[in-house]
């Protein structure tokens, strides 16, 4: 199901929208769409960085095998584990 929105633009802004409609084929809807969605993208990037920032900064020494990670998370995420 999709939704309406209505958005205000001064002149200029809808021409730059209208222009990348244009040069990419798609309604302006679509565009709009795919900015929000790169935007979006972006966010989901930046939290990952600062989440590998943080774990860097932890200065772990003896960081677990990939594999016993994997177990711990899974049991950890599956019913009744812990959330």
């Amino acid at each position: 199901m999709t939704n309406r929105l209505d958005v205000r633009l001064d002149a200029e802004h809808r021409q730059r929208l209208e222009e990348l409609a244009r040069e990419n084929g798609v309604p302006i809807s679509e565009v709009v769409r795919r900015l929000i969605d790169g935007a979006y993208a972006d966010i989901l990037r930046n939290r990952r960085e600062l989440a590998v920032e943080k774990l860097i900064r932890l200065n772990l020494e003896d960081s677990p095998d990939p594999d016993s990670l994997a177990r711990e998370l899974e049991g950890a995420h599956e019913p009744g584990g812990l959330h």
